[in-house]
């Protein structure tokens, strides 16, 4: 290993994966948000957003996330619709992920006791109060591994962002080594850079579940 290499090239590995870390959470976040309506309107069955919802989830999720890329930032210009490299990103990383967490939270849903909501309408709850003190926080207990997974699988998916020109670690780790010829060097750095980022989540994710297994006794209905 050349430690000279090493030390020379980690400030740019730092930029890349503060760039990488903030469109995959940004990514995340929305995959998060928009996934959980989805998972109400399959749960609830809501007439025609059902069916759509169904057709999303089946394109996003057999479609690669680099075809997705591809469609976004060379596509759409086509029909006049220009997005910047961190834009089709990000928008990326939701039309995916949030395919993947609104089953993760329907499975969650859908495992609650009916049993809980029913004793949540005897004592008066209204809709909203049941699903967020009823339902969410056992659907989350249930869910919390899956979306746990589904997390560290869309972190990784951001290995393609360079494909539309984003200076992501996949970006900067092929730079370096078309430039240097330094390949073992940058592959270990870019290796390096992902357990930085990935094993962190990991953990909070295995932390929250464990947290929330204990809880849900006492936040079923309080």
């Amino acid at each position: 290993m050349n430690r000279d290499f090493l030390v020379a090239m980690l400030p740019q590995y730092v930029e890349a994966a503060k760039l990488t870390l903030s469109i995959g959470l940004l990514g995340v976040l929305g995959s998060v948000l928009v996934g959980l309506i989805i998972a109400f309107i399959r749960v609830e069955k809501i007439p025609l957003l059902n069916g759509i919802a169904k057709a999303y989830i089946e394109v996003s999720r057999n479609t690669p996330l680099l075809i997705q890329l591809f469609f976004l930032y060379f596509g759409l210009p086509k029909a006049g619709i220009v997005l910047s490299s961190e834009a089709c990103a990000i928008i990326g990383m939701i039309f995916l992920g949030a395919s993947y967490m609104a089953e993760s939270f329907r499975s969650g849903i859908e495992a609650v006791d009916r049993r809980q909501i029913e004793a949540a309408m005897a004592i008066g709850l209204t809709k909203s109060q049941r699903i967020r003190y009823v339902v969410l926080p056992q659907a989350l207990a249930v869910a919390i591994p899956s979306i746990g997974a589904n997390t560290i699988f869309l972190m990784k998916e951001t290995s393609v962002f360079s494909a539309v020109a984003l200076a992501d670690l996949m970006y900067v780790a092929k730079d370096l080594i078309g430039l240097y010829y330094e390949t073992d060097e940058a592959l270990f750095m870019l290796v390096v850079s992902y357990l930085v980022i990935l094993v962190p989540i990991a953990v909070i994710f295995s932390l929250l579940e464990r947290r929330l297994r204990r809880g849900i006794g006492t936040s079923a209905i309080a």
